[in-house]
């Protein structure tokens, strides 16, 4: 844990891949096969370096920077896609996310800000087995520049309508951090996906390795 906030929040903002459920892995995984399809295997830094961020913005700057053209570019997105439902049975939720979840609404109006799309929103709410709890939500249905961009967030916020001073968001991964401290929001990072020191350096202002954590956290504020 790092410096307490000021006040406790209005809301709770959660992104989805790697907080609500551990797909990471699997989206990687995904990309891995199709990527492999060309016979192109990328260094573990690069996928790093685009956790958080949707597979429309990687792919195209992955393949566009070895002159691939926009129907291979397309035709291989549209590969990781069909590669990832062949093998999404394997996802798994993060532990404690669901009752979290739901002891949050409880308490604070709640808010889903994803780069996932609305398919997969869909499957990863029905997973947790929580049905659709969130007063807003955002995913790749709903046009907004990927993360580290802040607009996600802003957009969420604005539905609610609250300002960041209000609002806690939660994350896992370092471009996601970044996009909830550029959009003005105390920012708490969840170690399912990357280490504490990653993490802090991304700017989070509190780290949790756990939900039970958070809970406990927010009930002392």
């Amino acid at each position: 844990m790092t410096l307490k906030p000021l006040q406790p929040p209005k809301a709770l903002i959660f992104d989805m891949d790697g907080v609500l459920i551990d797909s990471e892995p699997l989206h990687k995984r995904a990309k891995e096969l199709a990527f492999g399809e060309i016979g192109l295997v990328l260094p573990e830094s690069v996928y790093d370096s685009y956790k958080g961020r949707p597979d429309a913005t990687m792919i195209p700057e992955v393949l566009g920077e070895r002159g691939l053209s926009a129907d291979a570019i397309a035709e291989l997105l549209h590969r990781k896609h069909k590669i990832f439902e062949k093998i999404e049975h394997d996802i798994k939720p993060v532990p404690g996310a669901g009752e979290f979840v739901m002891w949050a609404k409880s308490r604070y109006r709640i808010a889903l800000a994803t780069s996932a799309t609305a398919r997969n929103r869909e499957a990863a709410l029905k997973l947790l087995g929580i049905g659709n709890p969130f007063e807003a939500i955002v995913d790749a249905g709903r046009k907004h520049r990927p993360k580290p961009d802040p607009e996600v967030f802003q957009i969420a916020m604005r539905d609610l309508g609250l300002g960041p001073e209000d609002c806690w968001i939660i994350e896992d991964s370092t471009n996601g951090l970044r996009a909830g401290k550029a959009a003005g929001c105390f920012a708490v990072a969840i170690t399912t996906t990357f280490d504490s020191e990653t993490l802090r350096q991304a700017g989070a202002d509190v780290i949790v390795h756990s939900f039970h954590a958070l809970r406990t956290l927010l009930e002392s504020v």
